[in-house]
């Protein structure tokens, strides 16, 4: 145990988070999501939701302030009849630790899937909220 690292952040989580150089990004994966697949370094945070381990990981894991948008979303499929209320959640979270709040980008799910195998890892959630998949792409400190 640390002092200031919340308990959701896993030895192996923290250790990768700390591996990660500028510009690397990290993709946060639902539970639909293809993370097994795609990963090259995948991090297993079953029974967690999205939302704590997004506002854990940003009390001290910088953003790209070089990137206009260094958070990025799964766009919801054309046609899908599908509520995101999530996606509000990670604005508040996001706001909280930026207060000048970088901008979202949203990207057609083959190419985040794509992007996603670029990622220096992906931590794959047990969330159950649908698009809840996005990427952070680390900064400076």
């Amino acid at each position: 145990m640390l002092k200031g690292i919340p308990k959701i952040i896993s030895p192996e989580l923290l250790k990768v988070l700390m591996e990660m150089g500028h510009g690397d990004e990290l993709v946060i994966g639902d539970g639909n999501f293809p993370a097994e697949a795609i990963a090259c370094r995948i991090i297993r945070a079953d029974g967690h939701r999205t939302p704590e381990l997004l506002d854990a990981i940003l009390k001290f894991f910088p953003l790209d302030q070089y990137d206009k948008a260094p958070v990025v979303l799964m766009a919801v499929v054309p046609g899908d009849d599908v509520e995101t209320p999530i996606w509000d959640e990670y604005r508040t979270i996001v706001t909280k630790h930026y207060p000048e709040a970088p901008e979202f980008k949203h990207m057609e799910r083959f190419s985040f899937y794509e992007r996603a195998k670029q990622a220096y890892a992906v931590l794959a959630t047990g969330e159950s909220a649908l698009y809840a998949n996005i990427i952070l792409k680390k900064g400076v400190v």
